[in-house]
């Protein structure tokens, strides 16, 4: 018996091939509201804006960043530190109420060459379960299978994160 091995990820292929919105950052195209970008906007304060990731990892994988166009953490302002730093707690705290994982990934990526695809200095918040893999991320070699949308995630978390 032949094991297919391959998943569907429907609008990822596009996004792969470079066919992404024509805007020259696209963290600061969320931020300014630009059309041409799917906002999955969270919260934002006078320093910072949390937003869903639109390829997440696992469901409430958030993105906090400043709100001023940065390219490296040693660029950040004191107050901007104290934010971040204040809002990913926040950010947890929201995850934990919805989805109650059991760990999480926190993390920038710095440079090329670390993996950061976007040139605007984030923050990855991803929320981690006991248990993740299933059968066919098993059999598909390391492809994700994610379980929710991340409009439907981004309904969730505001509940809880407007209060």
């Amino acid at each position: 018996m032949k094991i297919e091995r391959n998943l569907i990820i429907p609008g990822k292929l596009a996004y792969v091939r470079g066919k992404k919105p024509d805007v020259p950052c696209i963290l600061c195209a969320i931020r300014d509201h630009d059309p041409q970008v799917t906002r999955l906007e969270l919260f934002r304060d006078e320093l910072l804006l949390i937003s869903l990731n639109l390829y997440p990892y696992n469901p409430g994988h958030l993105m906090v960043f400043p709100l001023r166009h940065l390219t490296d953490i040693r660029e950040m302002s004191e107050p901007e530190v104290l934010a971040m730093h204040r809002l990913t707690g926040r950010a947890m705290a929201a995850l934990d109420e919805v989805f109650q994982p059991s760990g999480f990934n926190i993390g920038y990526n710095v440079g090329a060459t670390s993996g950061a695809s976007i040139q605007h200095i984030h923050c990855h918040i991803v929320p981690r379960h006991r248990h993740e893999i299933g059968l066919l991320e098993m059999i598909s070699e390391g492809s994700r299978v994610l379980v929710e949308d991340p409009r439907e995630t981004l309904e969730k978390l505001h509940k809880v994160f407007s209060r």
